[in-house]
């Protein structure tokens, strides 16, 4: 089961009323959080979200509305009395911008581990600090400066069923490790295989989320079949195409049809551009090209 939080709704600089975007998804008590803009840290408290549980950082790109929360973010994770290691994910080019940021904190009670991430190429790496069956996978997006979205995979464990299980006589104590996907071995000697005792397999949850970029191919093959795709959508008006494509942005639009095209569950837009007021104006009409979009404020929450 995953918790996850669209935090902020906001890009370029953040408003009374919407902070900067960025994703907060928890599984099994421990969190992943996608970029960290101006108060991410605020954000959170105010949705009611432990940044104790933070266990990985992932940051999209070097823009300011997507990172320059780092230091606050990290010093208040500090104060959470955290020691362990907190890992942070983020394009290679982004380096320099991230050491730079880190280098005012100051002294922090815990270790930062840093990885640089190729731009080009789509790459994977498994989330162990979080759960040994949490994927993630880079998006290369097309921006301004290199960019990258990502997918967060979780791969679920068959459904296990006592009744098999019992009418096995496997003991009790048996059962969880079989659950995990172990074969045992019984005192009166005979093997039972995880398959004998748990059903059909499960697809993986996935989420995926992608801001800010072009509307490019790559986007609707690395979003293919997920549960939610947090996209941008930074106007809802077919007449500013030329000028966010100008500047490496999509429409709500461009979104939706991205979302169509994927097959997607269910489409949360983000990355609303201050002009943007009212952006659950265009619901009507984004739902007629991709039906299960939503419009969403800060803070909406979803399990799955």
């Amino acid at each position: 089961m995953a918790e996850i939080c669209l935090l902020g709704t906001g890009g370029m600089l953040p408003l009374k009323d919407r902070f900067l975007t960025s994703l907060y998804a928890e599984y099994g008590g421990k969190a992943i959080l996608i970029d960290c803009g101006e108060g991410t840290q605020v954000a959170m408290g105010k949705h009611g979200l432990k940044m104790s549980r933070i266990e990985i950082l992932l940051i999209t790109h070097a823009h300011a509305d997507h990172v320059t929360g780092l230091p606050g973010l990290l010093l208040s994770i500090g104060n959470c009395s955290r020691t362990l290691p907190l890992e942070i994910y983020f394009p290679e080019s982004c380096r320099s911008t991230i050491e730079s940021l880190m280098s005012v904190c100051g002294y922090l009670p815990y270790e930062t581990v840093l990885h640089g991430l190729p731009e080009h190429e789509p790459v994977s790496f498994k989330a162990e600090s979080i759960d040994p069956m949490l994927t993630v996978t880079t998006v290369p997006l097309r921006h301004s400066v290199d960019c990258i979205g990502y997918s967060l995979e979780l791969t679920r464990k068959p459904v296990f069923e006592p009744e098999k299980a019992k009418s096995l006589e496997v003991p009790v104590q048996y059962w969880k490790k079989l659950h995990a996907g172990e074969t045992v071995e019984l005192d009166d000697g005979r093997r039972i295989t995880p398959d004998a005792v748990t059903g059909d397999k499960r697809p993986p949850l996935k989420v995926t989320y992608t801001t800010d970029s072009l509307p490019i191919d790559s986007i609707s093959e690395a979003a293919k079949g997920a549960d939610l795709f947090i996209c941008e959508g930074m106007y809802g008006t077919p007449d500013k195409k030329q000028s966010m494509n100008e500047k490496g942005h999509m429409l709500m639009q461009d979104a939706c049809e991205i979302a169509a095209e994927a097959g997607v569950k269910r489409l949360w837009l983000t990355h609303y551009s201050p002009a943007e007021k009212d952006p659950v104006q265009y619901a009507e009409e984004l739902k007629e090209i991709f039906p299960e979009t939503e419009v969403p404020e800060d803070g909406i929450k979803i399990t799955l």
